[in-house]
């Protein structure tokens, strides 16, 4: 039974649960309300990343310890991957989606150069803020990168890639955004250096879609997986070579949970908890065009007969009659 309080106690709006049966109907919605914020809790769900990195969010991600600490081990694993030369000589490598520059510390710490590329212009502020030592680019990889050819000698990514799988606009089309981005990206990177994406992909197809792409662009390689089969410490990295496959674009193992990596007894029990996913490079072949058949000078002489008893004018034979010309003519 539902009762209201006098207008002189309480609002009017405000009732008053006397039946048991009406509070057991509405408990159920406590684990409803949980599981819809859950399913929204992936940030590129939310809205846009220009919008939901804002000048708030983009100060509370960078002050955060735990995300810092996060960043900088996903950031130290990418470039691990990346196998640059243990020679002492500063490289030149791509922070896609560099946000407030976290990653592109751990490249400096490394004695390397790199230009930061972001869309959020409250990341990139609060990067400057910081005193970086990278240049930061404002930009929309969806648009493609814009970057000289072959001048990188290395890519990463963290927690970026996957937010070109959303059509954030009408006019956004995620199959061309993944083209134009893995395009451009392959285009400036020198060949046989490769790019490290660290990922977060939302289903299988949605890996499956970004890899598809990069290898269509050029790229060979696949996808390395750290920790299968943890649900917290799992992470994804699309290790691609820019080039052919070739003994340098061999796809490292992932690591266990004993922080070693997996060997391949251990990877190749379960295929749904394998650490690597291995791609070779596939562009689809071109169709290729049939030649048309070539009508010679019988064929010719044919038809003008026939013109001619019709009655219509038709020049006279000579040798030149049906002569193919030259292409320079």
């Amino acid at each position: 039974m539902l009762t209201s309080t006098p207008h002189t106690h309480l609002s009017p709006s405000i009732l008053i649960l006397e039946s048991p049966s009406i509070a057991q109907t509405l408990a159920p919605l406590k684990p409803i309300t949980q599981l819809r914020k859950k399913m929204t809790s992936r940030p590129e769900l939310q809205a846009p990343p220009e919008i939901f990195y804002n000048d708030e969010e983009a100060r509370k991600y960078t002050s955060s310890s735990r995300i810092i600490d996060i960043q900088d081990k996903l950031s130290e694993r990418a470039l691990e991957l990346l196998a640059l030369p243990d020679d002492n000589i500063p490289r030149l490598l791509l922070d896609i989606g560099c946000g407030s520059g976290l990653s592109g510390e751990t490249l400096t710490e490394n004695g390397h150069q790199w230009i930061g590329l972001d869309i959020s212009q409250a990341m990139l502020d609060v990067a400057l803020e910081r005193e970086v030592e990278g240049d930061l680019l404002l930009s929309d990889m969806g648009q493609g990168l814009g970057l000289r050819p072959g001048v990188l000698d290395g890519a990463i990514s963290i927690s970026a890639v996957q937010w070109l799988c959303n059509a954030d606009k009408s006019y956004h089309d995620p199959r061309l955004r993944l083209k134009a981005f893995f395009g451009s990206l392959y285009r400036c990177i020198a060949r046989g250096a490769r790019a490290v994406l660290q990922v977060y992909p939302e289903n299988l197809a949605q890996r499956e879609l970004i890899l598809g792409f990069a290898m269509r662009a050029g790229f060979s390689g696949g996808v390395v997986v750290d920790f299968p089969h943890s649900t917290k410490s799992r992470k994804e990295y699309l290790v691609l070579t820019c080039g052919p496959p070739s003994l340098r674009s061999a796809i490292p193992k992932g690591k266990n949970e004993d922080e070693e990596s997996c060997g391949d007894e251990e990877s190749s029990g379960d295929e749904e908890n394998e650490s690597v996913y291995v791609s070779d490079r596939h562009r689809p072949r071109k169709k290729q065009k049939l030649n048309k058949k070539v009508k010679g000078r019988v064929w010719v002489m044919r038809k003008k007969e026939q013109m001619r008893r019709k009655g219509n004018t038709v020049p006279p034979d000579t040798k030149y009659t049906a002569r193919k010309r030259k292409a320079r003519f």
